[in-house]
């Protein structure tokens, strides 16, 4: 009977996480040996990229040092997963607020993904010619783990260093299942 009550806690924990959960999180590491082909640049940083589904818009955090070159664009790509390369979604040829010319940064910019605006005209095209339907795709793809935010320089024209975007969860859902997680470890060593 114990179980049973450890096991629903648990479940309620994870339901009542899951229910408040209007935000999926995306990270991933910049490096050139993510690039494809792969390159030997010492550039690194991280990425957190926030899809808000209640506003539709998409936080880009991202932070960026010790690239060869100076910047010159930064977007989100999908390819057909990690190791592939593919077409620009986001806007060209930056993301506006990226700095460019530069071989360290840091950005913070939140974008309305209702606006055409926030995609390469060519993904809303292929997407059924709507920001709606450039909006499905782009969660579709996301979740799929085919996106990747890519910052090209002056020496790596194709790109310098590739971040993979990987699902994480939401700080406040994984707390609670830590939470749950414990409660139940120490109910069943009793």
């Amino acid at each position: 009977m114990k179980s049973l009550k450890s096991s629903l806690l648990l479940a309620t924990a994870f339901v009542a996480a899951a229910a408040n959960a209007h935000q999926i999180f995306y990270a991933g590491t910049f490096s050139g040996a993510n690039e494809v082909p792969a390159n030997g640049s010492a550039g690194t940083g991280r990425t957190l990229v926030t899809i808000d589904l209640d506003l539709i818009t998409m936080r880009v955090q991202a932070n960026f040092r010790n690239l060869t070159g100076n910047t010159s664009a930064a977007h989100i790509h999908f390819g057909a997963g990690p190791g592939t390369n593919g077409g620009v979604a986001t806007m060209l040829p930056s993301f506006s607020g990226f700095p460019l010319g530069v071989t360290s940064g840091a950005m913070d910019q939140t974008y309305d993904m209702s606006l055409a605006a926030s995609y390469n005209a060519a993904f809303v095209t292929a997407n059924g010619g709507t920001v709606g339907g450039a909006f499905s795709a782009f969660l579709t793809r996301l979740g799929q783990g085919h996106g990747y935010f890519n910052i090209h320089s002056s020496t790596f024209p194709g790109g310098e260093v590739r971040a993979n975007l990987e699902a994480v969860p939401e700080p406040g859902t994984m707390t609670a299942l830590l939470a749950a997680a414990g409660v139940f470890a120490l109910r069943r060593r009793k």
